[in-house]
C-alpha cells in the first residue's frame, strides 16, 4: 500500500460522498418541497435534468477543490482518526453552508423550515458519508501499520541507553507505530556501540543528509542526553530543506513546560518538531495570490516595462535583462530574473555585492534599485513557482558559504520559497556585506516563525510604500 493509491481511495470516497449528497438534495427538492409549493408533482428525470448534471460535476469539483486547499489529501498514511473526524465535520459545515447560501437560498419554498430541512439533508448525508468513507479507509491503514505490513524507514540517532531503552521498547510493541529502523547514527566516533549486532551503524551524525537520502528515511529519532542538547541545533539545521519527520525523546524540562503533545496513549512519548509554517489552507492562499498578483502584474505592466526596457537599453552597452543563479526552497537552485542595473562587467573579478555608492550601477540603474523596480521581472520567478511575493530574499550559494559560518541557521531560510520582498528587506534593504547580510536575517528569521497571510499584507503594502517614496536602499 503506497500513499498515491491511498489518496486515491480519500478521492474517490470523497467523489462517490459528493455525489450521492447532492442527488439525496435533488430528490428532496423534486419530491417533497417543489410538489409542496407548486401544489402538484414535479417529474424528476436525472438523466434528462440539465441543471442536476452541471450541478453535480460543478459540486464534485467543488469539494475536491476545498478539500486539496484545506490539505486533506496530504500525509495521508499517518492520519489520527480523531483529528479526521473534527477536520471532516468543520469542512463540511462551511463547504454546505457556502453552498447553501450561493445556490440552494434563492429557492422557491413554501415555508422558511424548508431551508433548514435543504440545510440538515445536505450537511447531514454528505458528512455522514464522508466520514465513514474516510473512517474505514483510515482504519485499514491503521490495522495495517500496527500489523507491520506498513513501515516508515526511519533513522535513530544516538548510542546510548535511552536510545536502546526506546529501539527495544518500540520494536517489542504488539501493535507497530510504523517505524522500520533502517540503521543507527553515533553522535560521537569514539562511543562504543550499545546495540552490538541488534542495529546496523551507519557512521557519525555529520553523514545524517547522506543517509536520509541513500536509505530514502522518512522518521529521523534523536535518542540524546541531555548534556548532548548542543547538538541538538546543528543536527536539526542539517536537516533543514530534507523531506523528513524529526521526533525528540523528551527530557523532564520538555514534560514540565508543556512541549510534549502525546499522540499514542500506549507508545514513548516523543516530540515531533512540527516544520508546517502555516495552516494548509493559508499556504493554498499564499499561493493563489502570488499566481493572481504576477499574472496581473505582467500583463498590466507591458507598457511599463517596455519603457524600463528601453531606458536599460539606452543606459549601457548590454542585454535588458539579468539572469544569475540564487539558492531557493530546498537548496534548489534556480534562475532569478532582474533588469540590469549595472555594467556588463561588473563581477569582473569576483562575485561581490552592490555597495552604497557604487560605479557599477548605471544611472537608470539607480533609481530602479532605489524603487525596487529592478525586481519587476521576478513575478516570472513567482508565476514559475521557484519565489514567492513575500519570503526571505535569495541569495547566491558563494555568499551562503560564507553566512553559514557565521550563522549556521540560514539553513533555516530554505524552509520557504524565496520572495520578491520580505520582512528583512522592508526593515534593512539591500545587504552590502555578508555582515549585513547576517545582521538582515534575524529579520527573515521572525518572518518564518510568524508567517501568516495578514503578515504578508503588511510587508506588501510597505513595499508598495517604499517603492512610491523611492526609500529603497
Amino acid at each position: 500500500m503506497n500513499e498515491k493509491t491511498q489518496r486515491l481511495k480519500y478521492v474517490l470516497s470523497d467523489v462517490a460522498s459528493a455525489i450521492v449528497a447532492w442527488v439525496a438534495l435533488f430528490s428532496l427538492r423534486k419530491i417533497y418541497i417543489e410538489p409542496q409549493k407548486f401544489g402538484y408533482s414535479i417529474p424528476f428525470d436525472p438523466g434528462s435534468d440539465v441543471n442536476f448534471s452541471l450541478g453535480l460535476i460543478l459540486v464534485v469539483v467543488y469539494w475536491l477543490t476545498l478539500y486539496t486547499l484545506t490539505g486533506v489529501y496530504r500525509d495521508i498514511l499517518r492520519r489520527s482518526r480523531l483529528r479526521e473526524l473534527v477536520h471532516t465535520i468543520n469542512t463540511s459545515f462551511l463547504g454546505v453552508l457556502f453552498l447553501f447560501f450561493f445556490l440552494l437560498l434563492d429557492d422557491e419554498v413554501k415555508s422558511y423550515k424548508d431551508y433548514y430541512l435543504t440545510f440538515i439533508t445536505l450537511f447531514g448525508v454528505h458528512f455522514i458519508l464522508t466520514a465513514l468513507g474516510r473512517f474505514s479507509i483510515s482504519t485499514q491503514t491503521k490495522r495495517a501499520i500496527q500489523s507491520r505490513r506498513i513501515g516508515f524507514p526511519t533513522l535513530l540517532v544516538g548510542n546510548n541507553k535511552k536510545a536502546l531503552d526506546l529501539y527495544t521498547e518500540l520494536e517489542s510493541e504488539n501493535k507497530s507505530q510504523g517505524y522500520k529502523f533502517v540503521g543507527l547514527l553515533r553522535l560521537e566516533e569514539s562511543n562504543p556501540s550499545v546495540f552490538d549486532d541488534k542495529l546496523p551503524c551507519l557512521g557519525n551524525v555529520e553523514r545524517i543528509r547522506e543517509v536520509v537520502r541513500d536509505y530514502q528515511v522518512e522518521e529521523v529519532i534523536l535518542a540524546i542526553e541531555s548534556t548532548e542538547h548542543p547538538k541538538l541545533n546543528a543536527i536539526l539545521n542539517e536537516l533543514e530543506g530534507v523531506k523528513v519527520r524529526v521526533r525528540i525523546i523528551p527530557d523532564m524540562y520538555d514534560i514540565i513546560s508543556g512541549s510534549v503533545k502525546i499522540n499514542h496513549i500506549l507508545g514513548p512519548a516523543l516530540i515531533e518538531v512540527k516544520r508546517d509554517l502555516m495552516p494548509a489552507w493559508q499556504e493554498s492562499v499564499k499561493r493563489g495570490m502570488d499566481i493572481v498578483i504576477s499574472l496581473m502584474a505582467l500583463i498590466l505592466g507591458i507598457p511599463g516595462y517596455l519603457a524600463i526596457g528601453l531606458a536599460v537599453r539606452l543606459s549601457s552597452k548590454g542585454p535588458i535583462f539579468y539572469r544569475q543563479e540564487r539558492i531557493g526552497l530546498n537548496g534548489v537552485p534556480f534562475k532569478i530574473i532582474k533588469f540590469r542595473t549595472m555594467r556588463v562587467d561588473a563581477e569582473k573579478d569576483g562575485p561581490q555585492l552592490a555597495r552604497e555608492k557604487d560605479t557599477r550601477v548605471t544611472k537608470v540603474g539607480f533609481f530602479l534599485r532605489k524603487t525596487r523596480l529592478d525586481e519587476i521581472p521576478q513575478f516570472y520567478n513567482v508565476l514559475k513557482g521557484d519565489m514567492s511575493l513575500v519570503g526571505p530574499r535569495p541569495e547566491r550559494q558563494f555568499f551562503i558559504d560564507q553566512i553559514v559560518q557565521k550563522a549556521p541557521h540560514y539553513r533555516l531560510m530554505q524552509r520557504v520559497r524565496p520572495g520578491i520582498t520580505s520582512w528583512g528587506q522592508v526593515k534593512y534593504g539591500y545587504a552590502e556585506n555578508v555582515d549585513e547580510m547576517v545582521e538582515r536575517l534575524k529579520f527573515d528569521l521572525l518572518y518564518i516563525e510568524n508567517m501568516s497571510l495578514a503578515i504578508d499584507i503588511k510587508i506588501l503594502f510597505y513595499t508598495v510604500l517604499i517603492m512610491v517614496q523611492g526609500r529603497g536602499k
